[in-house]
């Protein structure tokens, strides 16, 4: 098979640059480095095709094994025709190829099997056949009794003749092709609540009785379904026109009025209802598993792309504290290059209530470090100590430290994890989790590395999908995203290095023992001294390591040490030092990029250069910025609808965004109210980290479901009568949100509630809020 022709028509690109792509891997090139210094030779592939072609080629390389296997097989059961074999060698799909092997395949015992046994295959070719004769189909069939065998009725022998028939039938790939297309056409997927969870209220209520066209399920919706079957609430089904399959398979296989035409009828529906119903229903839903999956792996994906790229605070020193009531709130302090130098533990809330003592030990800490933020996490009392650090703010001395919630997913892994031990030997696993909380603040991309990007929590249905295929696509954009930063060679940790292009996790651990033996590194050809880091290792990850200060300020640029030369060959053409040259946007407008091209630089090499020499080290990530909660609202009871309040998206589905607005529980945008102009995709609006303003249209306590908008607010949104509701009624009250089953109304916003409470009409009161524009 010719792996660049076929990936090509697939892909719809060039061959010549898939054939070049697939050529620069077989050599040992890393997606991030041909994406970035090999644009001239692919042609500007970029990595999401060059992944496209990578993941592409690995398909087709298990099918070519398959098909070996599958050759093999058939060969030995002296089956192999030339047409065969070259049927399958030309197939390019996993589906196809299965059913082209199923005449073959090795069976358990069945019944065709059986009547093969009994001899009846030459009277089920004979059936088949279908030709005009004199005699009976009881005739016909009694020449195939044996009181040895046990077969005494001629009714019994055409019944097992037609088991052989119906067996091959179902086998049959033309058959099995066209009906698959028509199930997946034509199907209706039908789940239904399992008897005992009929009078309960779960996740699931929204399936209990639900059926949609399989030709039109979303994506995340089929992961739902499939998670409330494996669950054991629901009993999942494909609705098929069986009648309908029933005939085509008859038009198929009858020719005509004949004394066969009753045997094969009743054949075709048992080949049906018997052999291939379950089996296409059971193939259907394993390509709506599929399909579900591959969209699933881009959301989350996409989502662990946003949370690595989240601003880093940058070179600030940090108070961390991860909160907690009985156990206390763990705190560590972080200077400004992340060196952990101080931690202890408070208890502001209950049941302790050692305020005086623990506002008392905070002011000391931010006063003796100079600190710039005060990092809290999401969890557990998060708000409870948000509001404890607001309230003794005014204490704080000259500087006073903004204080950012911060997120927690996956903080309590590293903790307890080789790394965080290698790392802090002597503290516990709650410093080591304060420490995180700070650093995630500081730089989230070299901290969240040292995590395993499953437990992040990048996706609503992370754990329902192909756990070892979404383990390598979330790899993939931890190796994307460090090498779309770069990483500094004397500070970076071995997790960090790891994921660096052509650096393995053994060579980042030698790395890292190298520079703690011998200092730091001088410059990048340096790190060659380390054993093992040959010249194709330093080809694939140089241009991606920074060393600030260098000698030589390119290697602290994204300039690759192979064009070095070339831009000492620049900085003469415009007469100045190297040093002089990079930053030196006049210089680099003076020179003629075409003066430059040879056979091995070329356009978009020179491109880049040009660029990265005008801006050196430029950071892809935005500015940092950070959500304000308010500080009323501790819980969700709290929550009045139509209140406008700041929040951060914390994960993006084809459905809508979840927004974390400091109450313990992510409320969920619809994409329908994400704004007031259409929107197909709510990736395409909001990614992971942006700070939003949202109004809460709807809160169920007792469900722990929040409903949002970005949408402002019209008259006829409001629903009558349900202004300003307080989620947990009347402060003191014990009050449940009834569960809705009506479609969720908007409510007023804060500023009418407001009014209200003071006397005046909504027209007195202040402009509402205005959404931020994502």
């Amino acid at each position: 098979m010719n792996f660049s022709q076929v990936i090509s028509e697939e892909l719809k690109l060039e061959e010549w640059r898939v054939a070049k792509a697939l050529e620069l891997m077989d050599q040992g090139g890393t997606v991030p480095f041909i994406a970035r210094y090999r644009k001239d030779q692919t042609g500007t592939l970029d990595e999401i095709e060059l992944r496209d072609i990578q993941h592409r080629r690995e398909y087709l390389q298990e099918i070519q094994e398959r098909k070996e296997t599958i050759l093999k097989s058939i060969e030995e059961q002296g089956k192999l025709t030339p047409e065969l074999k070259a049927t399958i060698e030309a197939c390019k799909e996993k589906t196809l190829l299965e059913d082209l092997y199923a005449p073959y395949k090795p069976k358990k015992r069945t019944r065709a099997t059986v009547a093969k046994e009994l001899g009846l295959e030459p009277l089920a070719r004979t059936i088949i056949a279908q030709e005009e004769t004199s005699n009976t189909a009881e005739e016909i069939g009694r020449i195939y009794l044996s009181e040895e065998m046990g077969l005494a009725d001629p009714k019994a022998a055409i019944n097992g003749a037609c088991d052989i028939l119906a067996e091959e039938l179902a086998d049959n790939a033309t058959y099995r092709q066209y009906l698959r297309a028509q199930v997946e056409k034509l199907g209706v997927m039908t789940s239904k609540v399992k008897k005992e969870f009929e009078k309960q209220e779960t996740k699931f209520k929204n399936y209990y009785d639900f059926s949609e066209p399989v030709a039109k399920i979303p994506s995340h919706r089929m992961l739902a379904l499939r998670r409330g079957e494996k669950e054991k609430v629901l009993r999942l089904g494909i609705e098929m026109p069986d009648d309908q399959f029933v005939s085509y398979l008859q038009h198929q296989v009858i020719k005509g009025d004949n004394i066969w035409k009753p045997y094969l009828e009743e054949m075709c529906k048992d080949a049906w209802d018997r052999l291939l119903k379950a089996s296409m229903e059971s193939e259907v839903r394993l390509s709506l598993k599929d399909v579900a999956e591959e969209e699933a792996f881009k959301v989350f994906s996409k989502n662990l792309q946003d949370v690595l790229l989240s601003p880093p605070a940058g070179h600030k020193a940090v108070l961390a504290l991860d909160p907690g009531f009985r156990s206390g709130c763990k705190v560590a302090v972080l200077d400004e290059n992340g060196k952990f130098v101080d931690h202890g533990v408070i208890y502001p809330h209950e049941p302790q209530k050692q305020t005086a003592a623990a506002a008392a030990y905070i002011i000391e800490l931010v006063e003796k470090y100079n600190i710039d933020l005060i990092a809290i996490g999401n969890g557990t009392a998060s708000r409870e100590t948000d509001a404890f650090v607001a309230s003794i703010s005014s204490k704080f001395k000259g500087k006073k430290p903004s204080r950012v919630i911060v997120s927690e997913a996956g903080a309590s892994v590293y903790s307890a994890s080789m790394i965080a031990i290698e790392e802090f030997p002597k503290e516990d696993v709650t410093t080591r989790g304060a420490i995180s909380i700070g650093r995630r603040l500081q730089d989230p991309l070299a901290e969240l590395v040292k995590v395993d990007p499953q437990s992040i929590g990048v996706g609503q249905y992370q754990h329902d999908v192909n756990q070892r295929e979404l383990k390598k696509r979330l790899d993939e954009v931890v190796e994307s995203c460090v090498n779309m930063v770069g990483v500094d060679l004397n500070s970076a940790s071995s997790p960090l290095l790891a994921y660096v292009a052509g650096i393995t996790k053994n060579l980042a651990e030698s790395v890292v023992k190298y520079r703690d033996a011998n200092g730091s590194f001088k410059s990048r050809k340096d790190i060659m001294s380390v054993k093992g880091f040959g010249p194709k290792a330093f080809e694939q990850a140089a241009g991606f390591l920074r060393i600030p200060d260098a000698e030589n300020p390119l290697d602290c640029s994204a300039v690759h040490p192979e064009n070095y030369p070339l831009v000492e060959e620049m900085a003469k053409k415009a007469n100045v030092e190297v040093k002089d040259l990079v930053g030196n946007a006049s210089a680099i407008k003076s020179l003629n990029a075409e003066d430059f091209l040879s056979d091995t630089v070329g356009k978009h090499t020179l491109e880049d250069i040009f660029a990265e020499l005008e801006k050196p080290s430029r950071d892809p990530r935005k500015e940092f910025h950070y959500a304000k909660f308010d500080d009323k609202i501790q819980g969700i009871q709290d929550l009045i609808t139509g209140s406008w309040m700041e929040g951060v998206v914390t994960n993006v589905a084809n459905f809508g965004a979840f927004v974390d607005i400091g109450v313990h529980q992510d409320g969920l945008v619809h994409i329908s109210e994400i704004s007031d102009k259409y929107i197909k995709d709510a990736k395409d609006a909001l990614t992971v980290g942006d700070v939003v303003k949202v109004r809460v249209m709807a809160v169920d306590v007792g469900q722990k479901r929040i409903s949002l908008s970005m949408k402002q607010e019209t008259e006829e949104s409001v629903a009558p009568g349900s202004r300003g509701q307080r989620a947990g009624g009347p402060r003191g009250a014990q009050h449940v949100a009834p569960r809705r089953e009506a479609p969720i109304q908007a409510h007023a916003t804060l500023a009418d509630l407001k009014a209200k409470l003071a006397g005046k009409t909504p027209q007195q009161a202040q402009k509402k809020p205005v959404q931020v524009q994502v």
